[in-house]
């Protein structure tokens, strides 16, 4: 069966906005130029669906650049925290059961 995909979105930019530029530059490649628009569009999504693993990763990266980010379940929407289990606790509404699901469940 078919994983779903986890993005992030950046929320807010925070006080250290050189940090989060260089934060974003990390995590896609963009030119600074490119992490500077980015960083202005917030809330705005930084990475294409990705693992669950990877998305938490880089959701890390922008808060210890002290950005605000978000993990979202590409399927269900709901927002997953960095260290376990969605914010949100609505069903997912992918093809699985609840007790299968990456978003519903401890990582």
């Amino acid at each position: 069966m078919e994983e779903p995909g986890f993005r992030v979105l950046l929320m807010e930019s925070g006080c250290r906005k050189s940090e989060a530029i260089r934060a974003i530059r990390a995590i896609t490649g963009l030119s600074l130029w490119n992490s500077k628009l980015l960083l202005d569009s917030a809330p705005v999504q930084v990475t294409e669906p990705d693992w669950l693993e990877a998305a938490r990763h880089a959701a890390g990266v922008l808060a210890a650049a002290g950005a605000r980010a978000t993990v979202l379940c590409d399927w269900c929407e709901r927002t997953v925290s960095r260290e376990a289990g969605p914010l949100d606790p609505t069903p997912c509404r992918g093809p699985w059961p609840l007790e299968a699901c990456r978003a519903s469940g401890p990582g």
